[in-house]
């Protein structure tokens, strides 16, 4: 691989944080426990793969499971970010920079899309959640309601909330209806780590799906754009980006299950009680505020960035897939060797996670042509399950939509998938022991 010392692709090393304290600042708790301490070196990249035009030989050695295929559903989209299907097998997807939704249908059944729609129209578009009928969608500020039409389409946009916080730095919500009737909806943080000012940054909020008994579910998430709940128990799961800038193998991606009134450590505490050596809480010490949070209970490679969630249901795939978690990952831009462009697969058994695996791999290349040396045909971002039971899954870059399905002996012979640049020693990979 190449140098990464071209002008896209730089390395900065911070041995100026060896002078302050990690607990430096108006915690003097935080201080007198941190005091005496070294300070810490961080070292980090900006790794940007350049994008690379998909190809059916590149889309060929994409890998996936045995008998698993995937294929183009539709192209030369708009930046496409979140998906749902309704009953029907209409797919939407939110496309955040024109700012609509875009319905898509396969009406012959060949698994590739013959119409397509814009049934809404805001700007920001990018959450959305379909229960039977009825669809919830989410720009920063706003959650609208509507009902699906016999066509497909949407009546009139009827806003239930218009007073959500601004985004800042994590603009792109998402909303979940989940097995109480209540949204659920996630609000990232305004910044990388900061003391938020507005209380309902950094966490998920639940309100009655009119918009009123508005509360906040649980707070110290950084943004979990992917979340969702366990079919078979109920139970709230997510994954949350890891802070940037805390060197290449920090700070791991988290996945967490998410409980009422519980505190997830952002901006101080992160991974499994670690201290932020840039942020001090306030009028607390690293210790305690670590004790009043809930450490996560699964890790993956830093900077991945995890995106949409889904829980499978379907009957298409093989039986030990279902009631699995499937989250896609963006991908990494701080972290050398890059990280993400994938898709996971988190094991559950009896309605309990068991173990990680990667699903779909292969979108993030080595590239003699990038001057970083990588490039990508894609940056993952939505995923969703259709009513056939295939999966659904959005590249917002490269403006693809793919369908992924079990089809056994007739699917192409493909690598075996694999966690992408994860083979690091330093890594702390998959469930954590409650031990």
């Amino acid at each position: 691989m190449r140098s990464t010392t071209f002008l896209t692709c730089f390395a900065i090393a911070f041995p100026h944080l060896a002078l302050a304290q990690a607990g430096a600042g108006s915690s003097e708790p935080a201080a007198e426990e941190d005091r005496g301490r070294q300070g810490v070196e961080i070292v980090g990249h900006v790794i940007k793969p350049i994008p690379i035009e998909w190809s059916e030989e590149r889309m060929a050695r994409l890998a996936l499971p045995p008998g698993f295929d995937i294929n183009v559903f539709a192209r030369d989209l708009e930046n496409p970010r979140m998906m749902r299907v309704a009953d029907d097998g209409a797919v939407y997807v939110t496309q955040r920079e024109p700012g609509n939704v875009l319905m898509l249908r396969d009406y012959d059944g060949d698994g590739t899309a013959d119409e397509r729609q814009i049934v809404a129209e805001r700007e920001g578009l990018h959450g959305i959640e379909i229960d039977d009928d009825t669809v919830y969608l989410m720009t920063v500020n706003e959650v609208f309601r509507t009902e699906r039409q016999d066509d497909g389409s949407f009546d009139e946009l009827e806003t239930i909330a218009d007073d959500f916080p601004e985004g800042g730095q994590h603009p792109n919500r998402m909303i979940v209806k989940g097995p109480d009737g209540n949204l659920f909806v996630s609000v990232g943080s305004t910044c990388n780590a900061c003391g938020e000012t507005n209380e309902e940054n950094a966490t998920i909020v639940s309100m009655a799906p009119d918009g009123s008994a508005r509360e906040i579910f649980a707070s110290g998430l950084r943004n979990t754009i992917g979340y969702g709940f366990e079919p078979s128990a109920g139970k709230l799961y997510g994954f949350d980006h890891g802070i940037d800038w805390l060197g290449d193998n920090e700070q791991h991606e988290e996945f967490n299950q998410i409980e009422q009134g519980a505190r997830y450590g952002w901006p101080y505490v992160y991974a499994l009680s670690r201290f932020n050596p840039q942020d001090t809480p306030p009028n607390s010490s690293f210790s305690e505020y670590a004790n009043g949070s809930e450490e996560p209970i699964g890790l993956h490679t830093p900077h991945a960035a995890p995106m949409q969630m889904t829980f499978y249901t379907g009957g298409s795939f093989p039986e030990d897939y279902h009631g699995d978690a499937f989250v896609a990952f963006r991908g990494s831009w701080n972290r050398q060797p890059p990280s993400g462009y994938e898709v996971m697969r988190v094991d559950f058994e009896n309605g309990e996670p068991v173990g990680m695996k990667p699903f779909v791999a292969g979108f993030l290349m080595q590239d003699d042509a990038s001057p970083t040396g990588w490039g990508n045909m894609g940056r993952l971002a939505g995923l969703a399950q259709g009513p056939d039971g295939a999966l659904y899954l959005s590249d917002d870059t490269g403006g693809v939509i793919y369908r992924i399905q079990y089809v056994g002996d007739q699917a192409l012979d493909r690598p075996e998938p694999e966690f992408t640049n994860a083979d690091t020693g330093e890594l702390d990979l998959g469930l954590v022991s409650a031990d």
